[in-house]
């Protein structure tokens, strides 16, 4: 296989991923209260951390394993816009190291979640902006 061939493979299924974590994030969302707002912000987090590496992928550039969202959007290029503020990075980092796990944190709203998939939306729709379009197209299995 090509090397650009390989390189659009995988980045198009970093964006695979990313999509099934929008849909599990907006599918529970709909549960309302009764939903799991941790799972929700979860999946939200695993979007835009699968968004930034699809990007730095289709960008050549290496990332360590991490669920840190400062660390990768230190990586991503200056040409590339990706609209997340540094408390948003923090607070994404969180529902991926932290809500994930039983421990002594306060309860996630109803509100959070929905800012948090709203974030996830915002950030999805930059990074598929900033993406070419063979990227964004879904491989046939």
């Amino acid at each position: 296989m090509l090397e650009r061939e390989k390189i659009l493979k995988i980045a198009q299924e970093w964006i695979g991923k990313a999509e099934n974590d929008l849909t599990n994030a907006v599918n529970t969302l709909k549960m309302g209260k009764r939903g799991p707002t941790d799972t929700v912000c979860f999946h939200a987090q695993q979007c835009v951390e699968k968004y930034l590496k699809a990007t730095l992928v289709w960008k050549g550039i290496d990332f360590p394993k991490t669920h840190n969202i400062s660390e990768l959007m230190a990586l991503i290029p200056a040409g590339v816009c990706l609209p997340i503020e540094n408390k948003e990075q923090d607070r994404l980092t969180e529902y991926a190291t932290v809500t994930r796990y039983p421990g002594a944190y306060e309860p996630i709203s109803l509100a959070e979640a929905r800012k948090a998939v709203a974030l996830a939306r915002r950030v999805r729709k930059a990074a598929r902006q900033s993406l070419p379009r063979e990227v964004l197209r879904r491989r046939k299995r």
